[in-house]
């Protein structure tokens, strides 16, 4: 693949990444703004206190599943869509995108 064809995919990528975690957040957070104290990674500590787990345990069990999915994709010799490779690819970096912002979060907190 040319460099070219390379950095247009990669800036594709985040550009369809960062329009997915908007448009979930408006979805997960709906009265979240900048002014508020509406916690955009709320779910995830709701689902950290059914698990009797951290947040990032609560992420990686629902990033399991879709690793699990991407890799039954490369491996069980069917042909899938571009469309559906992009959907796969995209929840997988968005979920890793979350925990990045669970991390910092931590690390503020203690200091």
């Amino acid at each position: 693949m040319k460099i070219s064809d390379f950095n247009k995919v990669v800036k594709e990528q985040l550009l369809t990444c960062e329009h997915v975690l908007i448009g979930k957040g408006q979805e997960y957070a709906p009265d979240a703004v900048d002014e508020n104290d509406i916690d955009r990674l709320a779910h995830f500590k709701k689902a950290a206190a059914i698990i009797s787990g951290t947040q990032k345990e609560a992420l990686l069990g629902m990033l399991a599943k879709h690793l699990v999915s991407v890799s039954d994709m490369c491996v069980d010799g069917n042909e899938y869509g571009l469309e559906r490779w992009q959907e796969k690819i995209t929840d997988s970096i968005n979920y890793l995108l979350l925990l990045r912002a669970i991390v910092e979060e931590e690390a503020k907190k203690n200091g």
